[in-house]
């Protein structure tokens, strides 16, 4: 079986939420840094990859690529407990994922971006004030939902939970008040004691380094 290379970059919360899957199903893989910040998603090489020019790539087999964070998920997780079975469960896994891209991610994770990557909150200040709204909606969303549940679906652990969490634990980067959603705080900590947990930071060891 061939290994998995995963293109990413290591700050990208998109890229966590691949990394984050497939360390807690235990898949090991090669991790390719991709710094977007020097144009290194948008050369030749990299596009060829993935036209869209964004990470996280994941190259399945040589020359066969997967694009899109959720995607991924989505396809790492088939037939596995991270994904339902039952129809409407497995839809309802996919709502959340699409919310997550429509409703959260443009809002939480570009001010997590234009302030703690870029470091320019000043420049962004207009921009940033604009975002918030929709981002602490997105948030009430979250709350309400988990007011009366432990998990998103089904009351068990999904890649639905890691899509969402993987930019919401770290929404205080983007000027976010978590301490308004203790229901969130509560199932933050619920996914940090899962199984095979890291962090957004964990390095995975290269496969050629393991054994030198």
């Amino acid at each position: 079986m061939e290994t998995l290379r995963l293109y990413d970059f290591l700050p990208s919360g998109n890229g966590y939420k691949v990394r984050l899957l497939l360390s807690q199903m235990g898949i090991p893989y090669d991790r390719i840094e991709v710094n977007i910040l020097k144009g290194e998603s948008r050369t030749p090489d990299f596009l060829n990859k993935n036209p869209n020019g964004k990470i996280p790539v994941l190259e399945i087999e040589p020359g066969k690529y997967l694009t899109e964070s959720n995607a991924i998920l989505a396809y790492l997780s088939e037939y596995t407990e991270f994904l339902p079975y039952d129809r409407f469960l497995k839809a309802q896994v996919l709502q959340w994922l699409f919310f997550e891209q429509y409703s959260h991610e443009p809002y939480i994770a570009t001010s997590r971006f234009w302030i703690s990557i870029l470091g320019k909150a000043q420049e962004y200040q207009a921009a940033l004030a604009q975002k918030q709204e929709s981002g602490y909606a997105a948030l009430r969303v979250m709350e309400n939902h988990l007011q009366s549940r432990w998990y998103f679906v089904g009351n068990r652990y999904t890649i639905a939970d890691i899509a969402l969490f993987a930019y919401t634990h770290v929404a205080d980067e983007g000027g976010f008040d978590l301490s308004r959603f203790p229901a969130i705080q509560k199932w933050i900590e619920r996914i940090k004691a899962q199984p095979g947990y890291i962090s957004i930071t964990y390095q995975p060891i290269p496969q050629e380094a393991e054994f030198c």
